[in-house]
């Protein structure tokens, strides 16, 4: 149950900074869920792959060439699901910065929510 709402979240999340940003677009919100499924996917199976083979260039840059690797996740998403595409590489980078801040602050405030005391 709580990786559909983690999906829904994400889904809601990818709409509204589409919606907010000019330079990523989406048709509607079920291509939201379909993006939020892609990411959660690659995040899995390709982003530690990603993160093995470029790690001599992440120890070089101190981690920050993650958020490289979080834009090509983006990107790579944008052109597997029809109906989600972005501009360029910059609003891939700024959508993926603020895609991980949003569910950072969302998935904790969920989460403090559904713990007993």
């Amino acid at each position: 149950m709580k990786l559909i709402i983690r999906i829904l979240i994400t889904a809601f999340i990818v709409v509204a900074l589409s919606n907010f940003l000019p330079g990523t677009h989406i048709d509607n919100y079920y291509t939201g869920i379909w993006v939020a499924i892609v990411i959660g996917l690659m995040n899995i199976f390709i982003k530690p792959l990603l993160i093995i083979l470029t790690l001599p260039v992440t120890i070089i840059t101190f981690g920050l060439f993650l958020l490289v690797i979080n834009a090509i996740i983006i990107l790579l998403s944008s052109s597997l699901v029809n109906g989600f595409w972005v501009d360029g590489f910059w609003w891939a980078l700024l959508f993926s910065l603020l895609l991980s801040f949003c569910q950072s602050i969302l998935f904790a405030t969920f989460g403090k929510q559904n713990q007993n005391p």
